[in-house]
């Protein structure tokens, strides 16, 4: 019984290491990453050459309709626009087949409230936050960025993407009570962590595609 209760104890030391590893890193992350996010348009310069708006995708129906998250992304990033403060809007989610399909849909979207085509581009490969982080940079060469996403995901992204070589700031996309919105916060406790270690620990994967300057 002696052993098994220094094996349970042992386990429960680990986690605890590790659970406040992952506090810190959060911690860091936060301080870096906290007075890059706006909530307001008006807090956000005007300036030349302007960013490019980087509006991350999110869950799309089965028939296409943007989730409330994503529909709250994609207008925030038309107000962007609207307001002069980006030229053009770089649409990244997950396209798997012709039956799922985020930055159709976003793109759809931009148009009906009236972006022009010619000003959206879209990423089809962003399946995940580093993933359309480092395809800005190294597919679409994005140096300067405005990052539009809900505020629980803002310092993730603008970790990632200030750490792959993108200047980023954020606006967040909150215009109302999420579904899940607690399980979401829960998940960023980990998921920061994770991208701490893809930044300082593991090895970039080489980004895939041709070149598609996006021009600033």
């Amino acid at each position: 019984m002696k052993w098994f209760l220094r094996i349970l104890l042992s386990l429960l030391g680990i986690a605890l290491i590790g659970v406040l590893s992952i506090a810190v890193i959060n911690k860091y992350v936060h301080s870096e990453t906290g007075g890059k996010i706006q909530k307001s348009m008006t807090e956000i310069p005007a300036e030349e050459p302007k960013r490019v708006g980087i509006v991350f995708g999110a869950r799309v129906s089965d028939d296409g309709k943007p989730s409330n998250t994503l529909y709250d992304r994609v207008l925030t990033g038309v107000e962007l626009y609207r307001a002069g403060r980006v030229k053009k809007l770089l649409m990244s989610g997950d396209k798997t087949g012709e039956n799922y399909d985020e930055p159709a849909a976003m793109k759809k979207m931009a148009m009906e409230f009236g972006v022009a085509e010619s000003d959206i581009v879209l990423d089809n490969d962003g399946k995940r936050t580093f993933d359309t982080c480092y395809r800005a940079k190294e597919i679409f060469e994005v140096r300067k960025a405005i990052l539009v996403t809900q505020d629980y995901h803002q310092p993730r992204a603008l970790y990632l993407c200030n750490n792959l070589g993108v200047d980023s700031i954020g606006i967040t996309a909150n215009r109302r009570i999420y579904d899940n919105e607690r399980y979401f916060n829960f998940r960023e406790f980990f998921s920061l962590a994770g991208a701490w270690s893809e930044i300082n620990i593991l090895s970039f994967e080489v980004a895939k595609g041709e070149k598609q300057p996006i021009q600033q």
